[in-house]
């Protein structure tokens, strides 16, 4: 999310032409929209970051399931 951040604000100071920013070349912005998206459909799914939130995500879950079924029998 950062870099996703990262790439607007610039974006947004080169397009308003403000201070230094308006000198910068547009392909560090586009260098960088490459990069997330090289980032987030490559390198996460090779990784495995993208299911590992899920994973845990669904884990809580199923403790809590457990956990919810086991004191009702009490």
């Amino acid at each position: 999310m950062p870099i996703i951040i990262l790439i607007l604000v610039l974006g947004a100071l080169k397009f308003f032409e403000v201070w230094k920013f308006a000198a910068m070349s547009w392909w560090w912005v586009i260098g960088l929209m490459c990069f997330a998206f090289i980032w987030f459909e490559y390198v996460e799914k090779i990784f495995g970051l993208d299911k590992k939130k899920d994973h845990k995500l669904d884990e809580q879950r199923k403790k809590e399931r457990l956990n919810n079924t086991f004191n009702k029998r009490k």
